[in-house]
């Protein structure tokens, strides 16, 4: 899969047992984009595309697949067989509100198939919008399978930051997105310093919160919709942040802001966890804000009446939970059992998540 961060692609191999629930991973593989191939995605929110630009994308997205679905295979332990590959694409819009709700994933999935020889499970967002639903998060249903029953959280720090609940048994999962994790920070400091993440948090940590500003980015009144709920860079990007700060980010100095849009995701993550969650409950951390040493320290000392650990503490590696979990809805769909919470997404039936692909015959 890739994510909202669009840096590139991430495969991973995985086992599954069924008595005690148990996710095991077999083997990894990444692959980040093409400088150009990246920089054209990057454009796609901001700049109008033609028709024959974005099959062009579609096309490159899909070969990046292949080649990492194929290094994949390679990683396989002697006797493995792979029952499915799952390919969620990358976003490139989400709307899931309004008139005309749509949800776009572009990587070609038949590349994949024929690459590996491997059924492939593509096109996983929008059976669940055909049916009134948000299309994500869809990760609840593994988070439930592999960590549940709770009362427990897991929190995906991504470019968006989502919560899952697991509230114990009886009761339904509610999952939905909190606001941005990575993706303003990981723009700000593309903007100001031509790189592509603030390693460990250093630079955010060296400047200092501006309360002016993270008062104006708490305002927000998506913050405030009820569950479920999804968003993307769509709505948290450079523009909305431009739009949020007015004169301040010509004021303050870039390493203050960037401090404060830590302090943004923070403080948006523990509302939620607060409101949710009982006092001491476990909330296990995955995607690649976990290894941000300085946003979890912020996040530790804030919600000190938690415990706040990667989920690796749990068993499931946080840097591969997100990939691991499409793997368990490739499972869930070749198996034919539903693969979407209508409690999360909001969906009016539970549903098949993912089209299927055979591979080419071989002669």
């Amino acid at each position: 899969m890739s994510g909202t961060s669009m840096d590139g692609v991430d495969g991973a191999l995985v086992a599954f047992d069924d008595d005690p629930h148990r996710a095991r991973l077999l083997g990894t593989c990444s692959e980040p984009y093409a400088p150009w191939l990246r920089e054209a995605l990057e454009r796609l929110l901001v700049e109008p595309v033609t028709l024959p630009e974005l099959s062009r994308l579609d096309a490159a997205v899909g070969e990046t697949f292949a080649r990492v679905g194929a290094g994949l295979m390679a990683t396989r332990p002697a006797g493995v067989v792979v029952g499915a590959l799952a390919c969620h694409g990358q976003t490139v819009w989400h709307e899931p509100r309004g008139d005309n709700r749509n949800s776009l994933q572009i990587g070609d999935p038949n590349r994949l198939a024929a690459a590996t020889g491997v059924t492939v499970i593509a096109d996983l967002r929008r059976a669940d919008l055909a049916r009134g639903g948000e299309g994500a998060p869809i990760a609840a249903g593994f988070h439930a399978w592999a960590l549940g029953p709770g009362p427990t959280g897991v929190l995906n720090l991504g470019g968006i930051a989502n919560l899952t609940v697991l509230p114990g048994a009886a009761r339904p999962v509610c999952a939905f997105d909190i606001g941005p994790a990575c993706t303003l920070l990981d723009r700000w400091i593309a903007r100001i310093h031509g790189r592509t993440h603030d390693h460990d948090g250093l630079w955010a940590a060296s400047g200092h919160v501006d309360d002016s500003l993270l008062e104006c980015l708490l305002s927000e009144p998506w913050l405030d919709e009820p569950a479920p709920r999804s968003t993307g860079r769509e709505l948290f990007n450079l523009a909305w942040l431009a739009a949020r700060a007015g004169g301040r980010l010509q004021e303050l100095p870039p390493a203050d802001v960037q401090r404060t849009l830590l302090a943004f995701t923070v403080e948006a993550v523990a509302r939620e966890v607060e409101d949710r969650l009982p006092p001491g409950a476990a909330l296990h951390v995955c995607g690649g804000g976990s290894r941000n040493g300085f946003l979890m320290r912020e996040l530790v000392s804030r919600l000190s009446g938690f415990r706040v650990a990667p989920s690796d503490d749990a068993g499931v590696p946080a840097l591969w939970m997100e990939c691991m979990a499409f793997a368990w809805l490739a499972r869930e769909r070749v198996a034919g059992r539903p693969g979407n919470l209508t409690s999360v997404t909001g969906a009016a039936s539970a549903c098949l998540l993912g089209a299927r692909i055979d591979p080419p015959e071989h002669s």
